[in-house]
Order: C-alpha cells, then structure tokens, then sequence
C-alpha cells in the first residue's frame, strides 16, 4: 500500500519561469537537498522521457530512476519511479496565481522499501522526510525568485 506525501510553496513567479525551472534537471541539485539529477533519455523532456535522481553522498545513498508519463507544459509532470528504493509515482504541478506568482506542488505515491519493517518505521520518518521536502522546496521558490530578478 503506497504511502502519500503531498506539499506545495507558493513561488512569486510567473507559472512559465517556475514550471521552466522544475524541468531544468541539471541545477535540481541546488535546491533538493542531498540530490543530483540528470536526464538519461530525451533529455529528460516528454512522456517516455527518463531522468535519474541519487540522493545521498556515494557510496552511501540510493539512485532513483524515473519515467515521465505525463508531460503537459507548462502545468505538469509525472513520473514513475523504477529505482531499488524508491518505488510508486510522483507528481509536480504549477499553478498559475495572477500573472506573476504561481503555486508549485509536489507530490510522491511511495511503495515503500523493507517490507513490514518500512510500513511500521514510515511514521517515524515521515516528519524528517516531509521537513526535507519542504525545505527544499522553499529554496526552489526562492531560486526561481531570483532567476526572475536577475533577468528583469
């Protein structure tokens, strides 16, 4: 039974610069924390499309390897995740606020790893797995931001 993350930020973006800086696979890195990602097919970019994401420093970590498939710019992207540790699906959403700001909502439907043992201990880490998240989702606004400023 998959267990369900679901988090947004609100970015003073338009939904374009914002939904432009989700599917810049290269720089994720400096917003997720602890994670590089890289596209591995099509340049990451449409249904089919393949993106691989390791979190964690080698060689302790987890490569996560994903398939997009649903890609309708500039509003949503979903993947599929194939990787070892991680597996289900997830989402990312741009909403359009006005013309210029824009809701940025990301959302995992894990199966989780370990059996029994990763359903009882899921409680546990969902707090600090939830904190990370958001964390870096708030860097992700804040870089988007200050794309948007250093253009204008």
């Amino acid at each position: 039974m998959p267990v369900t993350l679901a988090l947004s930020v609100d970015v003073d973006a338009p939904a374009q610069a914002t939904w432009d800086a989700a599917v810049d696979w290269s720089t994720q890195g400096e917003w997720m924390l602890g994670t590089t990602v890289r596209p591995t097919h099509l340049d990451g970019r449409g249904v089919g499309a393949r993106i691989e994401a390791y979190t964690g420093r080698r060689p302790l970590g987890f490569l996560d390897v994903m398939e997009i498939t649903l890609w309708q710019p500039p509003r949503a992207c979903h993947v599929v995740h194939h990787g070892r540790v991680v597996r289900g699906t997830g989402t990312f959403e741009v909403e359009p606020r006005g013309d210029t700001r824009s809701r940025f909502l990301w959302r995992e439907d894990l199966d989780l790893p370990l059996g029994l043992l990763g359903r009882i201990g899921w409680p546990l880490v969902r707090p600090f797995f939830a904190y990370g998240v958001q964390l870096s989702l708030r860097r992700f606004a804040r870089s988007v931001e200050a794309r948007g400023t250093a253009v204008a």
